[in-house]
């Protein structure tokens, strides 16, 4: 029986939180069920319809393995100029070699799917897993198993994200820039003259312009 296996993440763009990637592992004949009972794209699905699928993809697949990169990692990578592209292959390689499917599809997380299968490839050590190594632009679209791990990844992420609020009691809503909750959740701590959390991506561009907007405001004030 062939097993095929999804790969995809949560969390890239996102200024807060961790970075989740997600690897799920199916038999063949599953793969139509879970399509039926309404698997596809996580972003296309309300946050209760995820919770409703992921248990039903834990009861039916063959292995569920889920790395989560904190925001602070993200940072110390990035301080040694590994960027995300990189940050991403190594840790999708890690799944690829703990879920060893005879078929991996990976949604790209560039615009260039094969220099992203090299990049994925040259951290594995298992050279021969390069062989079944499948990797495309919209696979989460596409692919019911890879849309399975989109599921995954999503709802392990917001998981951490309920964490990180009932932690510091403030709302942090999606963890992405272009939400108020967001920028508010880290104009607190700017504002107030507070260390940021490690949760926050500090090396982010955001994170860099809301300071320096702050400062600017300050000295504005001063003058």
């Amino acid at each position: 029986m062939s097993k095929i296996t999804g790969i995809d993440e949560a969390g890239r763009g996102a200024i807060i939180g961790p970075l989740v990637i997600a690897a799920v592992s199916l038999d063949k004949n599953v793969i139509k069920e879970l399509k039926s009972l309404g698997v596809r794209d996580s972003k296309k699905l309300t946050p209760e319809k995820r919770e409703e699928l992921s248990k039903l993809i834990e009861d039916r697949a063959t292995d569920i393995f889920v790395i989560k990169i904190k925001a602070c990692k993200i940072d110390k990578y990035r301080s040694m100029g590994i960027n995300l592209d990189k940050i991403e292959a190594m840790h999708i390689a890690q799944l690829i070699e703990f879920a060893r499917g005879d078929k991996i599809y990976v949604d790209s997380l560039t615009s260039n799917p094969k220099k992203f299968k090299e990049l994925i490839a040259s951290y594995l050590t298992l050279k021969e897993l390069k062989n079944n190594l499948i990797v495309r632009n919209y696979l989460d679209e596409n692919n019911t198993v890879v849309a399975a791990a989109s599921i995954i990844a999503k709802v392990e992420r917001d998981k951490e994200i309920k964490k990180l609020e009932k932690k510091y009691k403030m709302e942090i809503g999606v963890g992405y820039p272009h939400d108020p909750k967001t920028i508010k959740f880290i104009e607190h701590f700017i504002t107030q003259g507070l260390k940021l959390p490690d949760c926050i991506r500090r090396t982010w561009i955001t994170t860099s312009l809301l300071k320096e907007k702050h400062l600017q405001k300050t000295l504005n004030n001063f003058i």
